[in-house]
């Protein structure tokens, strides 16, 4: 069985899928998203990043994520901090930011 396994892999008769970003997911973020009144704010990508934000940030880092949606200036405010809290935050907010484009396109 392993042969025959090794050799269908060798000869590329098995593909290996990878899995699609989950579209369906709810949460704060999908909700700031869709009320955000931007033009690309459909419900498949505010579900797609939701389900980012789910294995990137905790809930009270979503709830936070979500409130940048509504407010520009408190994403300023946070970046430009001295406080480490929010420095953390930040670096864990742009990685979430990163990880969201690439697989929400």
């Amino acid at each position: 069985m392993k042969q025959a396994l090794a050799a269908l892999l060798c000869a590329g008769s098995i593909t290996w899928a990878v899995p699609e970003p989950v579209f369906a997911a709810s949460g704060v973020i999908e909700r700031a998203c869709r009320t955000s009144g931007r033009n690309r704010a459909t419900p498949q990508l505010c579900g797609c990043i939701q389900s980012v934000a789910n294995g990137s940030l905790s809930y009270s880092e979503r709830r936070k994520a979500a409130k940048l949606f509504k407010d520009p200036q408190m994403a300023q405010d946070i970046r430009q901090s001295d406080r480490s809290s929010d420095e953390t935050f930040w670096k864990k907010y742009r990685a979430f930011g990163e990880r969201a484009r690439k697989s929400c396109g």
